[in-house]
């Protein structure tokens, strides 16, 4: 069946473009496109059959493939000593260093993170805007708010438990939630109707592995952001939640 009018591809495309670097050289984005098209798509049989999301194996691709092209980001106008590097990149290296994070991230105020005045790809900075996105899609139902809330509260508790362990090595909740793609993940990639649970509680349990894994991979793993892996490990287990989580059918009793 040809799927190209239903413009699923451009949906692909532009979540793709949301999680790449500005300066990323455009025959690496048109290579990403066709892997996330090609491969996490349509090698699965095409539209409402891929068990991955389609943009993050491209943005996972890429990261694996050209790794210093997508961890080199310009400086947003007004923000000082910010260049190459992601606050996230920073609380990373001070966590391998052994130093506290205020010795080597420059200042960057809650403000500054959420209006967007920050190193970043453009699903990283202006969380302001992905708020307003948030709302409108709950406002039109295209999501519902367990899965979002499930991944971000998630986030917010663990970390918050590290940050009360040790404040000068840990960042604080609120961080943790607009710095890096937690919010573009947490709505616009792990709500996803093809790859997501399809019960309430399927949902909660996929949104709070998704959490856990995103800040293990933040604080111990290799890479400085985890929810792209985390989407994608759990986006694997969802035949398996939506197998053993079941609504009950209405009028059958359980033995």
């Amino acid at each position: 069946k040809n799927t190209l009018g239903d413009l699923s591809a451009v949906v692909t495309g532009g979540l793709l473009a949301f999680n790449v670097p500005a300066t990323l050289p455009i025959w690496m984005l048109v290579l990403g496109a066709l892997v996330a098209v090609g491969v996490g798509k349509m090698s699965f049989g095409g539209l409402g059959r891929n068990p991955f999301n389609p943009a993050l194996v491209g943005r996972v691709f890429l990261l694996i493939s050209f790794p210093v092209a997508m961890t080199s980001f310009g400086t947003p106008e007004g923000v000082d000593g910010m260049s190459g590097a992601t606050p996230l990149a920073f609380v990373k290296e001070a966590l391998k260093s052994g130093k506290s994070v205020s010795e080597l991230m420059p200042s960057v105020s809650y403000s500054d993170m959420l209006m967007g005045f920050k190193a970043g790809s453009l699903g990283e900075i202006a969380a302001l805007a992905l708020l307003v996105g948030v709302v409108y899609l709950l406002w039109q139902k295209v999501i519902t708010w367990h899965i979002p809330v499930f991944i971000l509260g998630t986030m917010a508790v663990f970390s918050g438990i590290l940050w009360g362990i040790d404040p000068e090595h840990y960042m604080s909740p609120l961080f943790q939630l607009l710095s890096g793609g937690a919010i573009l993940g947490a709505v616009y990639m792990a709500t996803d109707y093809v790859t997501s649970p399809m019960t309430h509680k399927g949902m909660a349990i996929y949104g709070i592995g998704i959490g856990v894994i995103t800040i293990l991979i933040r604080v111990w793993g290799a890479y400085p952001e985890g929810i792209s892996f985390a989407i994608l490990i759990m986006n694997a287990v969802v035949p398996l939640i939506n197998k053993y989580v079941k609504p009950r059918r209405f009028g059958v009793v359980k033995k």
